[in-house]
């Protein structure tokens, strides 16, 4: 699980450590965002609904996936229970899973945020989310259901794929991981 609020640079991570991986990325916003495309008139309540569905819809693909699969699920955890996310790994038969926890300043989140606001599509919130994303800055973390690795995305240089790579390799034997 690559974990973190949004625009604390998870997806980049993600996507950095599926190539180095060759695992497969299961992405909240690759699922939700081909929706925004076709539908007019998303407010926040319905993104979150559209939210809440892909979540869904990850942890169906999950289960579905013969035995031995790896995956790479990015998404923000904490936007919904913990216990449901336990729910959905036993549903998926996932016994083993690591997380990967981006941490990053209500400053440094702020900046991202506000700098892509372009490029989102609409149904995302706006700059008046901005406020709210500060906040949860400050009260975020892990879902620490197994081995939480910290990286620290206020630094200006990426983080170390190979070196997180490395990590989950040690930490998780051949199962069914995500």
């Amino acid at each position: 699980m690559v974990n973190g609020i949004p625009a604390s640079g998870k997806s980049a991570l993600a996507e950095r450590l599926s190539q180095q991986a060759g695992w497969l990325k299961l992405s909240l916003d690759g699922i939700k965002n081909p929706f925004l495309q076709h539908l007019d008139g998303v407010d926040r309540a319905f993104n979150r609904t559209l939210g809440k569905a892909s979540y869904q819809v990850i942890w169906s693909i999950v289960a579905d996936a013969p035995a031995g699969s790896t995956f790479i699920v990015d998404a923000w955890f904490g936007f919904q229970p913990r216990e449901l996310l336990r729910d959905y790994l036993a549903q998926a038969g996932v016994t083993r899973l690591v997380e990967v926890w981006c941490q990053i300043s209500a400053e440094r989140v702020a900046g991202r945020y506000a700098a892509r606001l372009g490029e989102r599509l609409p149904g995302h919130p706006g700059a008046e989310y901005i406020a709210e994303l500060r906040a949860l800055a400050e009260r975020a973390g892990p879902m620490q259901l197994g081995p939480v690795y910290s990286v620290d995305q206020d630094r200006d240089q990426p983080p170390d794929v190979g070196i997180i790579y490395d990590w989950i390799l040690h930490q998780l034997p051949r199962s069914k991981i995500a």
